[in-house]
């Protein structure tokens, strides 16, 4: 990506991010675009009250919202929501909930999301996590990796953007196998999303 802008005002691009858990992804793509004032973060959407996300939303100074599953399937509320945030790309950050087919309607081909997986293996419904890496390791896969996305109204079932490998050997344990993808993730994914954005349009 270019570093040099072609405008002194550039258009600002928004990203609104959903996450469930620690947010870890959450982070790395904040301080990716940290420093780069064509990019802001409007809101991150959760929808675990839990969550660890939460305590690095408030260190790192991000809007936050929270919400259970009947406001999440409320299209009406959501996208209520969502056009008030005015993303231009939607991150599905470590979310594990079924988007509605109204939002994905709504934001044809600007929902994104990352799977622990070499997709179309290990995806669908249930497959996430630990339980992915489990799967892999006791299939004795040779590689595993990260598949990034479009959403579409089925689980992991959107038109693949980038994929990453990753060895599997005998000696790994799932345990091994999540670390290994992690570092996929916080090497590819922030890079990916700054693609989407088409920032050298601005």
């Amino acid at each position: 990506m270019a570093n040099t802008l072609k405008t002194d005002n550039p258009p600002l691009r928004k990203l609104v991010l959903f996450a469930s858990g620690s947010g870890s992804n959450v982070e790395r793509i904040a301080a990716h675009f940290a420093e780069d004032a064509r990019v802001a973060i409007s809101g991150v959407l959760c929808n675990n009250t839990k969550a660890g996300v939460i305590d690095r939303c408030k260190r790192l100074g991000l809007p936050l919202y929270c919400f259970n599953r009947p406001a999440f399937h409320n299209p009406e509320g959501l996208l209520a929501l969502l056009a008030g945030l005015e993303p231009d790309l939607i991150v599905l950050a470590g979310f594990l909930w079924k988007i509605p087919d109204a939002m994905v309607e709504a934001y044809p081909e600007r929902i994104v999301n990352i799977h622990p997986a070499l997709l179309p293996k290990y995806g669908g419904k249930g497959m996430y996590g630990m339980h992915v890496h489990q799967a892999v390791v006791e299939n004795k896969e040779a590689e595993t990796g990260i598949t990034i996305h479009f959403v579409n109204e089925a689980y992991d079932e959107g038109a693949i953007i980038f994929q990453a490998r990753t060895a599997v050997t005998p000696e790994h344990t799932p345990e091994d196998v999540a670390a290994n993808v992690h570092e996929l993730e916080y090497a590819h994914f922030p890079r990916v999303i700054e693609e989407l954005l088409n920032l050298e349009d601005g």
